[in-house]
């Protein structure tokens, strides 16, 4: 019983090829997002912290198709980012939070983007990280993606998410118990 729960966030050799190989044809495919960056070194940070390895899947399963998108140069951290073209289609229909889940009376969404990130063990990007990433392409042309909300925003019922229309970047307010649909999070994840 022990051994199962203790390979419960490991990845099986195959899986784990799988994978690498996503990652690879995402990261080869698209250089402008970390130029100067060499997949080699990347591979090899991924292969010596492993347990980051289950995460960046679970952001490939739900559709995020995580890349490098910069290189910390002070702790020698990769930095991924979902950079999947619309927000990731497999965490659509989530409110905010754990409490604007539970503030709905009728039609719960099945969960909400704090509690989904926390289980991938990554974190929703911030507003700041967002538009840095959409200057690296256009996400976000037909979906939306709930971003990091600011705790005084948060205390008085409201969450923060992004869009790209009309060829910019926008930030809007919701009731943290909306969901849509169209409406999903991105992830960071530092490796």
């Amino acid at each position: 019983m022990k051994k199962t729960n203790s390979n419960k966030k490991e990845l099986s050799p195959e899986q784990r090829e799988e994978l690498f190989r996503a990652l690879k044809a995402g990261f080869e495919k698209n250089m402008n997002r970390h130029k100067g960056l060499e997949w080699a070194k990347v591979q090899a940070k991924l292969e010596a912290h492993t347990e980051k390895l289950w995460s960046l899947n679970e952001m490939e399963r739900t559709g995020g198709e995580p890349d490098v998108v910069g290189h910390d140069k002070k702790t020698g951290e990769y930095i991924f980012y979902d950079c999947s073209a619309e927000s990731p289609k497999g965490r659509r229909s989530v409110c905010y939070d754990r409490e604007a889940l539970e503030s709905r009376k009728e039609h719960k969404p099945k969960n909400n983007a704090i509690d989904m990130a926390a289980a991938m063990s990554i974190e929703l990007l911030s507003e700041e990280q967002y538009r840095a990433l959409q200057k690296l392409g256009n996400f976000d042309t037909k979906t939306s993606s709930w971003v990091k909300t600011p705790s005084d925003i948060r205390k008085l019922g409201g969450a923060l998410f992004c869009d790209r229309r009309y060829g910019h970047v926008f930030v809007y307010h919701n009731g943290a118990e909306s969901y849509y649909a169209a409406r999903a999070f991105r992830g960071s994840l530092r490796v």
